[in-house]
């Protein structure tokens, strides 16, 4: 995978959430999963969501995952309810999958009620794991080979689940979110000064616009072009952050963007630039990947972590560290879209 190395939707979390209760997120975990809970430490970890590890007065660790379901919205006038019931129906096929025989992924558990989301607020949403003990990697390249087919091999699994997995899995629509701030951006429209990035973000579009629309461009014709009918359960985001190396083998966490989609969708960045995991796919499957899906999910990061730093500092922002890494990453992206 050439190109930035942009984590997905634009930057990690280092910072805890502004206005944020932890005496509310105690009481939803005991109310809602049952917990007796001895402590809740943040855990600045992960892309887009915050995360705590909670441990309970008898010993039992958990990772507990909160999500900004605004943040949610593909685009500024989106329901919020229709957010949330996407988040929900992705965690919901995680959990599915795992009841299928696909031990690999790590699925949220169930609250009382049995759903794999719970709201602490009419801002945020909240869902319990496992604490896994085992080794973590970090976004980017495939530190090894074997790591990579092994992901490979997960997704197989994703990809042959039986139907009955994705009854609760949303199509992907192909949308990508944010597009209306970053073509507003893109034309001018003016932007109130709420933050140190605002006018920066304006400035930075209208100096290679025309390298973003004939990108976007460009992505609207492959989804123009795309064949019907070949949707599978899919991932979404399987690089190498999103797996784990436990005492049982290979694991597969952070299901929040997963779809019914082409397979596409989850090997775009997969091959290593030499056709052979996409051979290797083919084999298993009896599927063969379409250079021009490929493209099309390529392409669509990339848009999708502008559209969303667009986004970002379209909002009150204050300049955190968060801000500045969402900053660089947006700069280096135009850059590379404009090469």
């Amino acid at each position: 995978m050439g190109g930035v190395q942009s984590p997905p939707y634009g930057t990690g979390v280092l910072t805890h959430p502004d206005d944020f209760s932890e005496d509310l997120l105690t009481s939803t975990l005991v109310r809602e999963w049952g917990l007796s809970l001895a402590s809740l430490t943040y855990r600045p970890v992960g892309f887009g969501s915050h995360h705590w590890e909670a441990a309970e007065d008898r010993g039992r660790r958990w990772f507990v995952t909160v999500d900004d379901l605004a943040a949610r919205r593909t685009s500024r006038d989106e329901p919020l309810g229709v957010a949330v019931d996407r988040l929900r129906a992705s965690l919901a096929a995680a959990g599915e999958l795992r009841n299928h025989g696909r031990a690999f992924a790590v699925a949220p558990v169930p609250t009382r009620a049995g759903e794999p989301l719970a709201k602490l607020d009419d801002r945020f949403g909240v869902a319990l794991y496992p604490y896994i003990e085992g080794e973590s990697f970090s976004w980017g390249e495939f530190p090894t080979s074997e790591h990579r087919r092994a992901v490979l091999d997960l997704l197989v699994g994703v990809h042959t689940a039986p139907p009955e997995v994705t009854r609760h899995a949303r199509a992907d629509d192909f949308t990508i979110p944010h597009r209306d701030e970053l073509e507003a951006s893109l034309r001018g429209d003016d932007v109130v000064d709420c933050g140190p990035y605002a006018r920066r973000t304006v400035a930075l579009l209208a100096g290679n616009a025309p390298a973003v629309r004939r990108l976007l461009a460009r992505y609207d014709a492959l989804v123009a072009e795309a064949p019907a009918s070949r949707s599978v359960l899919t991932h979404g985001e399987p690089h190498p952050g999103n797996t784990m190396r436990g005492p049982d083998g290979w694991l597969l966490i952070d299901w929040d963007t997963a779809l019914l989609a082409p397979p596409e969708r989850d090997l775009w960045s997969l091959d290593p630039g030499d056709g052979s995991v996409l051979a290797a796919y083919a084999e298993a499957t009896g599927v063969t990947p379409l250079p021009s899906m490929l493209e099309l999910y390529r392409i669509r990061w990339d848009l999708a972590d502008i559209a969303v730093s667009v986004s970002r500092f379209r909002r009150r922002h204050t300049g955190s560290a968060d801000d500045d890494t969402s900053w660089d990453i947006l700069r280096a992206l135009i850059a590379q879209v404009s090469a």
